[in-house]
């Protein structure tokens, strides 16, 4: 089933979805299996996996020189895909990104998801190398999302990448995209970040899913904005409960979000990750309340670091 029509389905009642991560390469997917068997009762209504591919590593030689490989620390977005719809019998949306990954490459997976009847995905264009000041697409890859789109929709339309015709399309793929309530960190400004996001809209995106955000008030702000120039498409809003004092800073920092004021000042009185893990609850539980009753009925969890909190959420909320 499309992701736009589960939303329809679901428009009148409080709902979430949740975003996973693939193991860590050489792991097996017991713990995966485990974070997701915490929300089977709750009724999440789709499962986001993350994709992550090749990045650079130095290792050291014996003779003290260094030398740059490349490894894949989370491979198997795809069949985790496939296992966690079979396992649980739920939509599954696996991202597809542009970072480290050729065209070629991208292709074969699309045929791979065909084949495994999973026909929703979400379209990103990926995190730059820790070591690149700037996006590097791989060489014969993308180096916007806007361009990952363009290889979908010929592909949608029964046509390679090449341009020659597939014998045999199969059912064409949906795909949503991501959204940023305080802007993406690369965007000059509030106003373009916007106008892309309309872009892909127009593309063929149907619907969106923002990043994570402390602050309702920059969310409602940033879902006006939007509606004012033409963007129609729904607007998921992304939440990650804080879990750990150490993430004041972190989160922050790495996802270029601002905290709330007073949510830093109580951060500030705890003094243990047990006391800041209640606090993340706490915050999160009014924090959705007020998306819930704002007309926001499906909330898209991120759940690395913070399953327990999201589903302590989740179970006060529905």
């Amino acid at each position: 089933m499309k992701v736009t029509d589960i939303i329809q389905q679901n428009k009148d009642r409080r709902r979430f979805s949740i975003e996973v991560l693939p193991p860590l390469k050489g792991n097996g997917t017991a713990t995966l299996f485990a974070t997701i068997d915490k929300f089977r009762e709750l009724n999440p209504l789709y499962i986001n996996i993350t994709t992550h591919h090749s990045e650079f590593v130095y290792r050291e030689l014996p003779n003290g020189q260094f030398t740059r490989n490349r490894i894949r620390r989370r491979p198997g977005t795809v069949a985790i895909a496939a296992a966690i719809q079979s396992r649980y019998q739920l939509p599954v949306i696996p991202h597809l990104i542009c970072s480290g990954i050729t065209a070629e490459d991208i292709e074969y997976e699309l045929l791979d998801l065909q084949f495994l009847e999973i026909e929703n995905l979400l379209l990103l264009r990926g995190d730059k190398a820790k070591d690149d000041r700037v996006f590097m697409p791989t060489p014969g890859g993308h180096s916007h999302t806007t361009e990952l789109i363009s290889q979908v929709n010929r592909f949608n339309k029964g046509l390679f990448n090449d341009g020659t015709s597939i014998n045999h399309p199969g059912v064409p793929f949906e795909y949503g995209v991501a959204a940023y309530p305080e802007k993406h960190e690369e965007a000059p400004n509030m106003k373009m970040d916007l106008e892309w996001l309309k872009e892909k809209q127009d593309m063929g995106a149907s619907y969106a899913v923002t990043q994570l955000f402390y602050d309702n008030k920059k969310f409602f702000d940033f879902i006006q904005a939007a509606r004012e120039i033409g963007i129609t498409i729904p607007i998921i809003p992304g939440i990650k409960p804080l879990a750990r004092l150490s993430q004041l800073t972190v989160v922050p920092r790495t996802f270029r979000c601002d905290l709330p004021e007073e949510l830093a000042s109580e951060v500030l009185k705890c003094k243990t990750d047990e006391d800041a893990q209640h606090l993340g609850i706490e915050w999160g539980i009014n924090q959705c309340r007020e998306l819930y009753e704002a007309g926001f009925h499906n909330i898209h969890f991120y759940t690395v670091s913070a399953a327990d909190s999201v589903r302590e959420i989740v179970r006060k909320l529905l």
